[in-house]
């Protein structure tokens, strides 16, 4: 399916409606001495080097590659995805929901986060048992449940292209997101945030990307927008951002909608993105961007992940790391 371009590369956009974010875990990044991963075993979710299912793609600074991470999601129906890579963030009044007034309470549940058994990962936002009492900020009970997952610790890029196959759920208040956070420990708009792809309540065609950072977050972060030509919940498309030294690009299905450098910034000095950033998922229901669902809105709410995809320079379990070199590059 073609990509319409609604915003012009290179010339930042105010988005105005941007979700506030801080996360409730963070750990300092680490210093890491560089290595390869040439040597991980073949097939796992930690080396797809040779992996028939990694196809070659450029890595974002020009070199043909192979990813230096992925996870293809592999395994039976119902299995959660595997624990040693993804952590579930569990709850909402503690979080003060997720600091965006969201309605839906994170769990750790297969109902809500599983493998599908044919090679995807499945997020559903489910409504709740009304007998849970699952507790909801300020008061009360949350009505919804979903899942949040994150790579915090085990995978994360530095430089490079991360690419994300997945077909995400539309409708009145719901708000899935894929999107970056920085490892640098800071507060968060200080420690950056890069959303890959958002898709907001009753823009059902519209892709978001945007960077959040100091001076530019929350309704002053800096995006664009692609058309993708027909609801994101009907069809798959490759949600992909390109980390260069000072420069960020956003694209759906390998077409470049908006690029960012550090000159597009209300101060240059606030570009705080030359670090290692970890990958989330997540389908959040209500809040100050997206409201409240509507009668419309379709439960269970699923976003279907088929791989992620990380090329070029990153951390992998603590361990600098980079895409073995194609032996089709010479």
């Amino acid at each position: 399916m073609s990509v319409t371009i609604t915003g012009r590369t290179g010339e930042p956009v105010m988005r105005g409606r941007s979700p506030a974010r801080r996360p409730a875990r963070r750990r300092a990044a680490a210093v890491l001495a560089a290595v390869a991963v040439a040597a991980l075993t073949p097939g796992s979710v930690r080396a797809t080097a040779t992996s028939p299912a990694a196809p070659e793609v450029r890595d974002g600074v020009g070199t043909p590659a192979v990813p230096f991470w992925s996870d293809e999601f592999t395994g039976r129906a119902g299995a959660r995805p595997d624990a040693s890579v993804w952590t579930s963030e569990v709850g909402n009044r503690r979080q003060e929901g997720w600091w965006n007034n969201e309605l839906q309470y994170y769990t750790a549940r297969p109902a809500n986060s599983a493998l599908n058994g044919s090679g995807a990962l499945v997020i559903r936002a489910r409504r709740a048992d009304r007998r849970s009492h699952l507790p909801c900020w300020p008061r009360g009970r949350c009505d919804y449940t979903s899942a949040r997952l994150t790579t915090e610790g085990t995978a994360s890029l530095t430089h490079g292209r991360i690419d994300v196959r997945a077909t995400i759920p539309t409708g009145k208040g719901l708000l899935p997101a894929i999107w970056m956070l920085g490892n640098n420990g800071r507060v968060w708009p200080r420690q950056g945030e890069i959303d890959i792809v958002e898709v907001v309540g009753g823009e059902p065609r519209t892709a978001y990307g945007t960077a959040h950072g100091p001076g530019y977050s929350n309704e002053d972060g800096l995006g664009g927008t692609a058309d993708l030509g027909a609801r994101a919940s009907r069809s798959f498309h490759v949600y992909s951002v390109v980390k260069e030294r000072h420069r960020i690009t956003w694209l759906v299905d390998d077409e470049p909608y908006f690029t960012l450098t550090p000159q597009d910034l209300p101060s240059p000095q606030r570009w705080v993105f030359e670090q290692d950033m970890h990958v989330l998922l997540n389908v959040a229901v209500g809040g100050d961007w997206p409201g409240r669902p509507g009668p419309s809105t379709r439960f269970p709410a699923t976003m279907r992940i088929d791989y992620v995809r990380m090329y070029g320079t990153g951390v992998v379990d603590g361990v600098a790391v980079s895409s073995p070199r194609s032996p089709l590059a010479g």
